[in-house]
C-alpha cells in the first residue's frame, strides 16, 4: 500500500499517489509495497528502496548509511504493542533531496497517529528532514507510553508478589505460577523495548550529521528528541532491573514456600519418632518379657508413647521452629 502527503501550510495533505502531484509530494509512505509501488517510489526519490531482507541486516553499516545522493535509516519498531508481544520489525527511512520514504511491513500505530495529527495541525513540516523529525517525535512518544504502562503493570506485579491475598499454600502456588510467566512476558517486552531504542538512538546520531547547521529549528528539536530518547532508555533499563528482582524474589518466595513445608514434615517425623520407637519396643514377641505380666503395662505404654510425641511438640513450638 502507498501513501504520498503533500504539504499545505505546515500541515500535512493527501495526495492520492504520487503520479498527480509528483513534484509536491514530500513524503510517501510504503506498507508491505508491490514491485510496481517501489519502482515509482524509486523514480520519485531518486534511489532504489531496500529489499525486506536488506532491512533486516543488523549491522550498523547495513541500516544508516548514504547512497546515490539518499541517507537510509532503519530502526526496529513495534506494533500491536498492547499486549506483551508487540510485533517488531525493521522500518526504513530514506531521505533524499528534501523528500522522505518509509519503508515497512507491519504497522506501528505512530505512523497513523502521526499523518492523522499532521493533517490536522501544524507540526512543523516544511521538509522531509522536518517531516522525519515530526514523525520520530510521534515514535518515541508511543514508546514512552508503552513503558508507561509496562511500569504499571510491573508495580501490580510486585504488589502480588509481596502482599498476597491468598492464604492457602495451593492457591499462592498458582500465584506463583502466573506471576513467572508475566515476568517473563514483561521480560521479553523490555527487551524488545531496548532494542527498539538503542536502534532509534543510532538513528538520531545519524540524522544529526545530515541536518545542516543552518537549520537550527530542526537540530534544536533533534537534540531534544535525543535526550528524550536517552532518558527513555534509562527508564527501560531501570525497569529491566525491577523485573530482574522481582525475578528473584518471586523465586525466593517459592523456595521459602517449599522449605516451610519440608520443615513441618521434618517435625512431623522427629515427634512422631520416640512414639514410634516405643511401640516397636513392646510390639516385640518375646517369651520372658517382664512388662508382659503388668495388669496397667498398655495404658502405660499409650501415656509414654503420647508424652513422647507431646513434649517434643512443645521444645519445638518454645524454640519457634513451628
Amino acid at each position: 500500500m502507498l501513501k504520498a502527503y503533500m504539504l499545505d501550510n505546515g500541515r500535512l495533505k493527501d495526495a492520492d499517489g504520487i503520479g498527480p502531484h509528483g513534484a509536491a509530494v514530500v513524503w510517501v509512505d510504503l506498507l508491505t509495497p508491490t514491485d510496481e509501488e517501489e519502482k515509482a517510489v524509486e523514480a520519485w526519490l531518486g534511489a532504489e528502496i531496500p529489499t525486506r531482507d536488506e532491512m533486516e541486516e543488523i549491522e550498523i553499516s547495513s541500516r544508516l548509511y548514504a547512497e546515490d545522493g539518499a541517507n537510509f535509516m532503519t530502526a526496529n519498531l513495534p506494533a500491536n504493542a498492547d499486549g506483551d508481544r508487540p510485533d517488531m520489525a525493521p522500518v526504513t527511512f530514506v531521505l533524499s533531496a528534501g523528500k522522505l520514504a518509509t519503508v515497512r511491513y507491519h504497522s506501528p500505530r505512530a505512523f497513523q497517529a502521526f499523518a492523522q495529527r499532521a493533517e490536522k495541525a501544524a507540526l512543523g513540516c516544511q521538509n522531509g528532514e522536518s517531516i522525519l523529525i515530526a514523525l520520530l517525535e510521534v515514535i518515541v512518544d508511543r514508546e514512552a507510553d508503552i513503558l508507561e504502562r509496562a511500569g504499571r503493570e510491573i508495580m501490580d506485579i510486585a504488589q502480588g508478589i509481596f502482599h498476597p491475598t491468598e492464604r492457602q499454600v495451593t492457591k499462592r502456588d498458582r500465584s506463583f505460577h502466573i506471576i513467572l510467566r508475566k515476568i517473563g512476558r514483561k521480560e521479553e517486552l523490555l527487551s524488545n523495548m531496548q532494542d527498539s531504542l538503542l536502534s532509534l538512538e543510532r538513528l538520531c546520531g545519524f540524522l544529526s550529521t545530515i541536518i545542516g547547521k543552518n537549520d537550527r529549528d530542526a537540530r534544536a528539536r533533534l537534540k531534544t528528541l535525543q535526550r528524550d530518547v536517552a532518558s527513555i532508555s534509562d527508564h527501560a533499563a531501570t525497569l529491566a532491573q525491577k523485573i530482574n528482582f522481582l525475578l528473584d524474589a518471586t523465586l525466593g518466595m517459592i523456595s521459602i514456600e517449599q522449605n516451610a513445608i519440608i520443615k513441618i514434615f521434618s517435625v512431623v517425623a522427629v515427634i512422631f519418632l520416640p512414639p514410634t520407637l516405643v511401640a516397636s519396643i513392646y510390639g516385640m514377641n518375646f517369651e520372658k518379657m517382664p512388662e508382659l505380666s503388668w495388669s496397667f503395662g498398655y495404658p502405660l505404654a499409650l501415656v509414654i508413647m503420647v508424652a513422647s510425641a507431646i513434649l517434643p511438640f512443645f521444645y519445638f513450638k518454645r524454640r519457634g521452629w513451628l
